[in-house]
């Protein structure tokens, strides 16, 4: 393979934005002067560990100690290699690569496996959404109109029409280039005993994208009796297409939900359209799968859902995000909210949900009654525990005794899944309420379910601490080095142990460290001054040694934060890589930015002055060993360099009072 020019590698992190990148897929919050943070998108966490950096191109969580640049994150997150991962960031943001073997762009079909089967997307969705407007698509229109989305609606949402005939989209991509085994992974075709054919004939099309907008898949639904196939057909999982881990709508309704701190999910396709033109713009949908625990993760990184909010929950306050299920009023509806219940225990945020009473879905709601309606339904939700209890209910006679003993038994567990120990107290009475039992009886029945460990939809004594355990963790999200997060202690080189957090030596080595790296145009130049034994903690000393290695702050001051810090990890061992990510995104205690430039200089200065002092405790320990008589040549020079590191601090401190 091909490799890439180093000047175009460092073009493209230059020039790719490492917020926006990462903003995609987590919501960032500020987190002091030119740092940001959010939930890890790979790992599951309560508290908020996953940092940005925008300023030095860096990012790291300091609950799994992942980290790296944007190209890094690129391909951790969408699972590519290195030059894929680049290719996608340069065609994105505008960068022209170059080869060494030969200077010029790849020759046809050697870009990586994600990029050509992303492309074959994005021209399937160009072919079907004009076809959507040729004659033979008279049933794909009618469809359209008979639920109210005009043409401007299907192509705000990109709905195209596949053709009935077998190879017309096959005959397209063919002629655009792509090669029988790129059809056959990206999905769009399906194998026969005769080769391959048109996956999708005949249907209704909608494109599935992924969070940035790209086309990974499509959703497709049948238009007439003759076809054979289900009412919906998705495309299969590919490279490029996990279903369990995509919401439709989510590119559409991303910036809403992050603005909001609220999702809606819906059912389907027409329903998602529906809710958006009514004015809920934060509608999605799963695509042909239950709502499950990756897309819980999907929906917290964008909610911006933590345990933050977690006091003001139990308070019975808002917890700053709300989950909103709507379902049919069906029997399968009724099971879906109950799936629903079960995945209430990953949120930290309200969940609710929204059903209209005579079972509407959105798009029929619209249809029937306009937009306000739709609107009016997610506004008159009711919190998903309340449902879930009611639903269970409505399944017995609560006419007579025994059938509300039996409807006691079936609910009490519900009640006890109830992950906020105390609104199960709350809900124990309106149980007793909704049963006309006596709450005491009512009471002991939660109590007991909750004691066995049947309770409905997951653990009754607290969340998450399991999964903690699981993972290695202490299981009360701590950590000593770092902000607060999820995942215990990592395993790291002995060169890349930490101290303590507490010495207040080890503290300040790392706060110089930090500023250097995030702040080398602040640094004065004292730092260059600094010896090799400046540093006493090992890790640190290794990290100072690669940052006098790359040149020390007279390289720094002429370069760009991304770039210093770029050349300080190309000096660095493998152990270090790692701490040198970690330092060059994590949060400074100072928050004001008129006071960071004061601030780096005063850590720094405060270290500089303490190795002076430790070199002038060592002179006078040396020159009470020295006789003044017998050793007057050795005695002068050693008191002429105290006399020196004397002088050179009292400047210090008079240079950091003027300040």
């Amino acid at each position: 393979m091909a490799l890439i020019k180093r000047e175009d590698v460092d073009a493209v992190r230059e020039r790719a934005r490492i917020d926006e990148v990462v903003g995609a897929h987590v919501t960032l919050k500020p987190a002091g002067v030119g740092s940001l943070k959010g939930l890890c998108p790979f790992h599951d966490e309560r508290s908020a560990s996953f940092h940005v950096r925008p300023q030095v191109g860096r990012w790291h969580c300091f609950g799994c100690n992942e980290g790296g640049d944007v190209i890094s994150f690129v391909q951790k997150i969408d699972g590519l290699a290195f030059t894929e991962a680049v290719e996608y960031l340069a065609e994105r943001f505008g960068v022209q690569l170059r080869y060494e073997d030969g200077g010029g762009p790849r020759r046809s079909g050697e870009p990586g496996q994600r990029h050509r089967l992303m492309e074959a997307h994005r021209v399937a969705a160009q072919f079907y959404a004009e076809q959507l407007f040729t004659p033979g698509a008279a049933a794909a229109r009618t469809f359209l109109a008979e639920r109210s989305f005009d043409r401007a609606a299907a192509e705000h949402f990109g709905v195209g029409y596949a053709p009935t005939g077998w190879d017309a989209l096959l005959k397209h991509l063919r002629g655009r280039g792509f090669t029988e085994a790129e059809l056959t992974a990206s999905g769009l075709v399906s194998q026969g005993n005769r080769g391959i054919y048109d996956r999708f004939r005949g249907r209704l099309v909608w494109p599935i994208r992924d969070v940035t907008g790209e086309t990974i898949g499509f959703g497709a639904r049948k238009l007439y009796d003759e076809d054979q196939g289900p009412k919906y057909l998705n495309t299969p999982e590919t490279p490029i297409y996990k279903k369990s881990q995509v919401l439709y709508g989510l590119d559409l309704a991303k910036r809403e939900i992050a603005k909001t701190k609220r999702i809606v999910v819906v059912e389907g396709y027409t329903d998602v359209m529906a809710a958006h033109l009514s004015g809920v713009t934060t509608a999605v949908a799963t695509c042909g799968t239950a709502f499950g625990g990756d897309h819980v993760r999907v929906v917290r990184r964008l909610v911006g859902d933590t345990d933050a909010g977690a006091g003001l929950r139990l308070a019975g306050g808002s917890s700053g995000g709300e989950i909103i299920f709507t379902f049919d009023g069906d029997a399968a509806g009724q099971k879906a909210a109950m799936r629903a219940f079960g995945e209430d225990q990953r949120f930290y945020a309200q969940t609710f949900v929204a059903v209209e009473s005579s079972g509407m879905d959105p798009c029929d709601l619209r249809l029937a009654r306009g937009p306000e309606a739709v609107q009016a339904l997610v506004d008159g939700r009711q919190p998903l525990f309340e449902f879930v209890i009611k639903t269970t209910l409505a399944s017995f006679d609560l006419e007579t005794a025994e059938g509300r003993v039996n409807a006691l038994r079936a609910a009490a567990p519900v009640v006890a899944g109830i992950r906020d120990t105390a609104l199960r107290p709350e809900y124990a009475r309106e149980l007793a309420g909704w049963l006309g039992m006596d709450h005491e009886s009512v009471r002991r029945a939660v109590t007991d379910a909750a004691r066995r460990g049947d309770a409905a939809g997951g653990r009754s004594d607290g969340r998450g601490e399991g999964r903690d355990q699981a993972r290695g963790g202490r299981g009360d999200g701590s950590r000593s080095d770092g902000p607060r997060g999820d995942g215990g202690q990592q395993s790291r080189p002995a060169a890349a142990e930490r101290p303590d957090r507490s010495d207040p030596v080890a503290r300040l080595e790392r706060q110089v460290l930090e500023v250097v790296l995030q702040y080398p145009v602040h640094t004065p130049p004292d730092f260059d001054d600094l010896g090799p034994d400046a540093f006493s903690v090992p890790a640190w000393r290794a990290v100072h040694e690669a940052i006098r290695a790359a040149g020390g702050v007279t390289v720094a001051g002429a370069a760009e934060p991304a770039t210093w810090v770029g050349k300080v990890l190309e000096e660095a061992s493998p152990p270090v890589v790692t701490l040198i990510g970690e330092l060059a995104v994590a949060p400074l205690p100072e928050d004001r930015e008129s006071a960071i430039e004061e601030y780096v200089r005063g850590v720094v200065r405060s270290l500089v002055e303490m190795q002076i002092t430790r070199q002038i405790a060592d002179l006078r320990s040396r020159l009470q060993r020295t006789d003044a008589e017998r050793e007057a040549e050795e005695y002068g020079r050693v008191f002429r360099e105290l006399l020196d590191l004397e002088g050179r601090r009292r400047v210090l401190r008079e240079s950091s009072q003027r300040d």
